[in-house]
């Protein structure tokens, strides 16, 4: 549950819908799900495998078996650096967003999309609510007391599922909504390019919480008598059927409501008020605190644990003490969340002509998770044992899982050329829209941890 606390967070419920969007819906959701069940539920389990057969977090994991193969683990504590950049920002705006809905917000539907865009542009607002957002990411991994929050999240997710439901209804309900369904999964495969492919390799591996060492973290908590597989295989069907349910909550709605599909970072906290608003009354009105109550803790279970993974880092490999780790770890992430949120109003520095916000996004969505998941797959096919992977997966023998061997040969063969084919052509294509220049950054700076990697 904690996994899949984990894997089930802001990429699901805020990312997924908007990435769909923009990506021309269908086709990208055929490839993501293609993704998910082939790469995703295989990086997972091997994961999973690492962490419970060293008992140790990222970094240690590959330390303790072959030191020239730390830097793996460090472009894993780099990415969850990275992406604890700018999702606290997205975390204080549904936090926020908990207030405003309880402050007259669904009053005027009108006013919401432009209330939005007024809001992420304020220079200091959006900031107050980010580090709101971080300082409970502190006090929780601080004080050690994730397992209150896991009781949160016992309750609230469940809760939350129910909500997308509700809103998926009452979206389908509305006049012009089917057009939203068509274009969720009624692929139209002439718009697949090699940024399509990309995104949705991106999508599956954040969703999933993969490639930055969480799932390794988790699985060297796991007793030996768990099953792995079955394990994976809830973490993964939880996951993806939140972020199918999230887009049939939004879609529908948003063709209803006459919105661009390609509205997004914001889509989520434009089109589901709107929803709530019409609804109205007393029931909208409690359906969107909710809502956003569920979203801060959905949001609040992912980003503790991607903190944990820097912070673990901190204690194990630097001997840190846990509220030193919390601090340094936390005070770096602030830095970079204040030049990701001032991006949005077009304040603070860009490079190549991209603001802090999307410069984090891109490197981790469409670079460093996704080698970060390649180097597991090399590591675990090529450095490890394969009995030793077979006794680890099978419990000693225990459990039966018949396709082992298909496993291990797309994670020892197929996974990782796949993933590389499809790095090669995004970088690539991501010239032609201006991006280029980032994600060569981004694999200069996985260069460089390979490099420097003994030191750490």
């Amino acid at each position: 549950m904690a996994a899949a606390g984990s894997a089930v967070g802001l990429g699901n419920i805020w990312k997924f819908p908007y990435t769909a969007g923009e990506n021309g819906g269908g086709a990208f959701v055929a490839i993501y799900l293609f993704f998910v069940i082939f790469i995703g539920f295989s990086v997972m389990l091997t994961e999973f495998a690492i962490g419970r057969r060293t008992q140790k977090s990222a970094v240690g994991a590959f330390k303790s078996t072959d030191r020239r193969w730390t830097f793996a683990g460090v472009i894993g504590v780099v990415s969850g650096l990275l992406i604890m950049g700018f999702y606290p920002v997205v975390g204080g705006w549904a936090i926020a967003y908990i207030a405003k809905v309880g402050t007259g917000l669904l009053d005027t539907p009108a006013a919401i999309g432009d209330s939005f865009g007024a809001f992420i542009s304020n220079p200091v607002e959006p900031l107050m609510w980010m580090g709101l957002y971080l300082l409970l990411n502190i006090v929780i991994v601080m004080k050690g007391i994730s397992g209150g929050i896991e009781k949160a999240g016992k309750i609230l997710m469940p809760l939350l599922f129910i909500i997308l439901i509700i809103v998926s209804v009452k979206g389908l309900m509305l006049p012009g909504a089917m057009a939203g369904l068509d274009f969720l999964f009624s692929p139209d495969f002439s718009k697949i390019d090699s940024n399509v492919i990309l995104a949705a390799l991106g999508q599956a591996f954040f969703s999933l919480s993969l490639g930055m060492g969480c799932m390794m973290t988790y699985g060297s908590y796991l007793k030996k008598k768990e099953n792995l597989v079955q394990t994976t295989a809830m973490v993964t069907a939880m996951d993806t059927g939140v972020a199918v349910l999230a887009g049939v909550a939004m879609f529908p709605a948003m063709f209803a409501f006459g919105m661009a599909p390609t509205a997004g970072p914001g889509l989520v906290f434009v089109v589901v008020p709107q929803i709530f608003a019409e609804m109205g009354g007393l029931i909208g009105l409690l359906l969107a605190l909710l809502f956003f109550i569920g979203l801060s803790v959905a949001a609040l279970t992912s980003s503790v644990s991607l903190l944990e993974v820097v912070v673990s880092y901190l204690i194990d490999e630097k001997k840190f003490t846990r509220i030193k780790a919390v601090i340094a770890a936390s005070s770096v992430m602030a830095i970079l969340c204040v030049f990701a949120s001032l991006s949005l109003g077009g304040l603070g520095p860009t490079l190549f002509d991209t603001g802090a916000f999307d410069i984090f996004d891109l490197l981790t969505d469409k670079i460093f998770l996704a080698v970060g998941g390649m180097l597991v797959c090399i590591f675990a096919g090529w450095r490890l044992k394969r009995e030793d992977l077979e006794d680890e997966v099978t419990n000693g023998g225990e459990i039966k899982f018949p396709l082992f061997g298909l496993w291990y040969a797309l994670v020892k063969y197929i996974i990782p050329v796949a993933i590389a084919i499809v790095a090669f052509m995004g970088i690539s294509s991501g010239f032609d829209g201006g991006k280029g220049p980032i994600m060569l950054l981004g694999v200069a700076i996985i260069a460089g941890s390979a490099l420097i990697s003994k030191k750490f």
